[in-house]
């Protein structure tokens, strides 16, 4: 095995890697000495360095990993942010549904309808950017929240009037008395 496969396999592994790994671990995987590794990764961190990478490669905690460098933890931060936006709890797309469909609406009616304490969810949401402040309630001073343009672009619609309608989702008025009645027997 010549330098460069020896580069090209430890580099192959360090990508798939969640914990650090030793060199003589790596040396077990590759089935080459452990300074052969040991210069060969030296050799790799210090590449990286002077070719101004979007990552490097470092020893620590007794064993080595590719992290992404230093001076992108803001772009870093902001993808992985971005990331988190996509995946919303039940309780936070069933709190943004009747958002959606009762805007402007208060956090108060929003845990009335709800039947839960919504606050939490609530901040999460305005954190994302799929809700937001727009006004008072003049009745009792409490802030009203509606879905904002980046809600509308993630769902792919023009309007909130473009949301389906809500009929054909609730239960039959007939078939709902039959359910109480039943229960109530």
């Amino acid at each position: 095995m010549n330098n460069r496969e020896l580069e090209r396999s430890i580099e192959a592994i360090l990508m798939v890697v969640e914990e650090p790994l030793s060199e003589v671990v790596l040396a077990q995987i590759i089935e080459r000495p452990t300074e052969e590794i040991t210069a060969a990764l030296s050799q790799l961190s210090e590449e990286y360095e002077n070719q101004d990478r979007g990552f490097t490669l470092k020893q620590v905690s007794g064993g080595w990993r590719f992290y992404s460098h230093p001076d992108l933890a803001p772009l870093v931060e902001k993808f992985v942010l971005d990331g988190q936006q996509a995946k919303l709890t039940q309780a936070a797309l069933e709190t943004l549904a009747v958002i959606a469909y009762r805007q402007p609406i208060s956090r108060a009616r929003v845990s009335a309808i709800r039947g839960v304490n919504v606050e939490a969810v609530m901040k999460t949401l305005v954190n994302r950017g799929l809700v937001e402040e727009c006004g008072v309630e003049h009745e009792t001073g409490a802030l009203l929240y509606r879905t904002t343009n980046y809600f509308l672009e993630r769902i792919g619609l023009n309007s909130v009037s473009d949301l389906p309608a809500l009929a054909p989702f609730l239960p039959d008025i007939e078939g709902l008395d039959e359910i109480i009645a039943s229960l109530t027997e």
